[in-house]
């Protein structure tokens, strides 16, 4: 049964408050699986439970993969499997959830197979054909290269290889969290020697992936980013504390900025290793106040924003909730380094400039990026495309401006289910 569109009620008063966000997304993804493949027993605190998260679990889980999960607690314990996945043929549904796809299929690359990995026909559009080329190259048998993939025969080998890091860095970071099992010709272990034919983007999701990968246990040599070694490793069991998700704190350090209120997110501070925490200085420089300490930040508005010219290739999740803020400053704003996000849920640029527009605001779509200009919406509904972050960065609007309808709000549970009762703790 479909949701209603959900109109917006613009504030009545400036907010002045302390907001908890959930679990990140990305960690949580990549602790489920590091956790899964290692020995023993392991326990994430702080878990996101989410439509993306539970498509891990729910693939793990398909896998033999045991978890215990309290969700009240926000904790899952998981019992791996040593890097030995069970023979096929398996099933294996990822739902809409890109990240849990392309993990997926590199640590399906080590057992024996068969499996199918499928997922529902929004990700079935999503390109795989760079990872599935490098998973060839070290042995492994796929047939396909958009879902449904079948995977014929696993066996991952160790070997040198090169990869694209301009589409995406989950290619990456899947291969990089499995890679640490992969066998020689003669079955005993090997090195694997990742080589990027291109720039990365998004390059703080592969620290984060290497971040988690150490937190039990597994190091990574890097290169300057260009360059990866994964020796033979084991994961080991143990405790890992997820952080509340930066992109999800994105929508109120923007809030603060667009209503002249302060928002402080506690659990996300100078140590926090997500990439989407560097959003506040792009706030900063547009005019916000900005306060960092190891325990929080805290954004407050209150002057006027200017628009700024930024390269967002490595916070990109972040950069519709940018084109939302822009339309608030007093001259344009122009994103760079984003192209790929076309290959997102949806074509996050297309969407984005088009659901501007219709709106009356100038925004405009450039090569790999787009210029959003200043203006005063007028009352509409917007389309969100069943994607997360067009329906949680366009329902800012309505917080300054009445008339504006968000269409198929229930999206936001892909990785924010709780998200429009959160924003109502800007209301008094």
């Amino acid at each position: 049964m479909a949701v209603p569109p959900l109109l917006m009620e613009p504030l009545t008063s400036t907010p002045d408050v302390t907001i908890a966000v959930p679990g990140s997304k990305s960690h949580t993804n990549r602790a489920l699986l590091c956790t899964a493949l290692a020995a023993g027993e392991s326990r994430l605190e702080g878990a996101l439970f989410a439509e993306d998260t539970r498509a891990m679990m729910g693939a793990l889980s398909s896998l033999g993969i045991q978890l215990r999960v309290d969700e009240v607690a926000e904790t899952v314990t998981v019992t791996g499997c040593d890097g030995r996945l069970p023979s096929g043929p398996l099933a294996v549904d990822v739902a809409q959830s890109g990240t849990t796809s392309r993990f997926l299929l590199a640590m399906l690359g080590l057992g024996p197979g068969p499996y199918r990995l499928d997922g529902d026909v929004q990700l079935r559009a999503r390109p795989f054909g760079p990872l599935v080329g490098v998973l060839a190259a070290l042995g492994v048998e796929i047939e396909g290269d958009h879902l449904p993939l079948t995977v014929t025969r696993g066996g991952l080998r160790a070997g040198k290889v090169e990869l694209s890091g301009s589409v995406s860095s989950q290619f990456l970071s899947g291969l990089l969290m499995a890679a640490p099992y992969a066998r020689t010709d003669g079955e005993g272990p090997g090195e694997v020697v990742i080589e990027l034919s291109d720039p990365l983007v998004s390059k703080p999701y592969v620290a984060l992936t290497m971040a988690t990968m150490a937190s039990l246990g597994v190091v990574v040599d890097s290169e300057d980013y260009r360059r990866f070694v994964v020796a033979p490793q084991r994961y080991r069991g143990g405790s890992v504390a997820i952080e509340p998700d930066a992109s999800a704190a994105s929508y109120f350090f923007a809030a603060a900025a667009i209503t002249g209120g302060r928002v402080r997110v506690p659990g996300l501070g100078r140590g926090t290793v997500q990439g989407d925490v560097h959003f506040v200085e792009i706030l900063r420089r547009m005019g916000a106040r900005v306060e960092v300490s190891d325990q929080w930040i805290e954004v407050e508005g209150g002057g006027e924003l200017h628009g700024v010219e930024a390269n967002m290739a490595d916070l990109s999740d972040v950069a519709q909730t940018l084109a939302v803020v822009a339309t608030f400053a007093t001259t344009p704003t122009t994103v760079t380094g984003i192209g790929f996000i076309q290959y997102k849920e949806t074509d996050r640029l297309a969407a984005v400039v088009t659901e501007l527009t219709k709106l009356g605001i100038r925004a405009e779509r450039d090569a790999d990026g787009f210029t959003i200009h200043p203006g005063r919406p007028r009352p509409g509904v917007v389309a969100t495309y069943d994607d997360h972050r067009m329906a949680m960065s366009f329902a800012l609007l309505g917080l300054r401006h009445p008339g504006i309808t968000i269409e198929g709000p229930d999206c936001v549970a892909k990785t924010f289910p709780g998200f429009f009762s959160t924003l109502g703790q800007l209301r008094p």
